[in-house]
């Protein structure tokens, strides 16, 4: 049977041998490249990236041949490397688009195919809709041998760093941070962003130490290469043993970040994407729209507020996001998952980027982590955030999905529902907080997310939710 390939918030995810073959990833790459031509981009080529996966740089190395044999002309990164980087030769080299190998935070057993359009950003509904269409209608995949594509000139073998790391360059006031004396902590998690900040913060007075800078496809010691607290326990450990200002972690492919303050404290996501829009809006005075997914943070609205800009709620993924990002201008779109894009980079996140503007805004102000955070908390109250997933047997799905579109939700906890969404999933507002359930898009997950006043209140509701929906 063939496998029937789905693109979800980001991209085809599977379990590498059950789901996840060469076979699959052949069609994958003969599904885009009939795309391509079908756009009208084939000419401009393709760029192929990959992380530190198992097999991935062989996976990668399949899509090289199958798109050089239908004629198109593959720059194919000669190492591992972030997604954004590999994004971000996208516009550098004006190709039509880029397949990146990588399952971003999913864990060791998975990898995944990524397409990004010429834009540079994550694949819209309506692309990934046609490219699900064109991988199900290829008739036969064409292959051509590496040695042979590169030596008719259809391969070439590039290093994606330099222009990614030219523009960030161009972004952050790298030589603030170098000389700032801070003493930070990053966890690469075994992934494409290894040596990345280390590199772009050496010189100075700062000093970057990092864990996890090696590959190793099993992730070990944490669940998956996700960036939240409990997969960050030695980066905690070691904060706090070295008495550093800060620590930062990126995913697996880079395009996510995770802060822990100066006493090895998880700063939510919530708190970070806040925390970056402040620091844009306040210390640098700038100006432009927020473009947040429906799970991200009410402190969004109310900086959105404060300082005359609009807020725009997307469903999650930047597949919804990205586009509005794009078309608003807007100064910062980001998600709940810790993925961030910033005006004047690629309509797509970056982990990277996003930690360096966290340390510039340490550098720039001389506070902690700690300090920034309730310098946030002053402008917008106390806010108290937890994400819930739930693994849930396969036929239970149809009956949660049932309960999350019923229209009996009007109390929940004693609280009384004050607004109801369906922008993703369910969302209720309440009077001191929100509550979201979706389905995730890239694991087979319920995701139950709660913002709230009170530590007290949000555990009530995200207690209550998941009794209602019996799981």
């Amino acid at each position: 049977m063939t496998t029937p390939i789905r693109f979800g918030t980001d991209g085809w995810r599977a379990i590498i041998a059950r789901d996840f073959t060469f076979d699959n990833v052949a069609r994958c790459a003969q599904g885009l490249a009939d795309y391509l031509k079908e756009r009208g981009t084939a000419a401009q080529g393709l760029v192929v990236g990959y992380d530190t996966r198992f097999l991935s740089r062989e996976f990668a190395g399949t899509v090289a041949q199958v798109a050089a044999a239908n004629g198109i002309k593959v720059c194919l990164a000669d190492k591992a490397a972030p997604t954004p980087a590999i994004s971000f030769n996208v516009l550098h080299r004006k190709a039509g688009g880029a397949a990146i190998i990588t399952a971003s935070h999913n864990s060791g057993i998975y990898n995944g195919f990524k397409f990004k359009p010429e834009y540079a950003g994550s694949a819209t509904q309506e692309i990934t809709d046609r490219l699900e269409a064109k991988i199900a209608e290829a008739p036969q995949v064409r292959f051509i041998a590496l040695d042979q594509a590169r030596a008719q000139g259809l391969v070439e073998d590039f290093d994606p760093a330099p222009p990614y790391l030219e523009r960030i360059r161009s972004l952050v006031d790298l030589p603030a941070i170098r000389n700032s004396g801070l003493n930070v902590v990053v966890d690469a998690m075994f992934g494409a962003g290894a040596g990345y900040l280390p590199s772009l913060l050496s010189g100075g007075s700062t000093r970057v130490v990092e864990l996890h800078g090696e590959r190793n496809p099993a992730f070990p010691g944490m669940e998956q290469p996700e960036p939240i607290a409990h997969n960050l326990t030695e980066l905690s450990r070691r904060i706090r043993r070295s008495k550093a200002s800060a620590g930062l972690a990126l995913d697996g492919d880079a395009d996510r970040v995770g802060f822990m303050d100066e006493s090895g404290n998880f700063v939510t996501t919530l708190q970070v994407f806040s925390l970056l829009a402040l620091y844009l809006l306040e210390q640098r005075g700038e100006r432009g729209a927020l473009v947040k997914g429906v799970t991200s943070s009410a402190m969004l609205n109310q900086l959105g507020q404060k300082f005359g800009v609009p807020v725009h709620e997307m469903p999650v993924g930047f597949k919804y996001i990205g586009p509005k990002f794009t078309e608003s201008n807007a100064l910062m779109g980001g998600e709940e998952s810790g993925g961030f894009a910033f005006r004047g980079h690629i309509p797509e996140r970056d982990g990277i980027l996003s930690a360096l503007y966290l340390l510039e805004y340490m550098a720039r102000t001389g506070n902690s982590p700690a300090q920034l955070v309730q310098h946030l908390a002053d402008q917008t109250g106390p806010h108290y955030f937890r994400r819930r997933d739930v693994a849930f047997a396969a036929q239970a799905r149809e009956k949660i999905r049932q309960k999350l579109t019923s229209s009996q939700w009007t109390s929940l906890a004693g609280l009384p529902v004050r607004k109801s969404d369906s922008i993703d999933g369910r969302r209720l507002t309440f009077d001191h907080g929100w509550l979201a359930v979706r389905f995730s898009g890239t694991e087979p997950l319920l995701r139950i997310y709660c913002e709230a006043d009170s530590p007290q209140r949000m555990e009530q509701l995200l207690g209550a939710a998941a009794e209602y929906l019996g799981v």
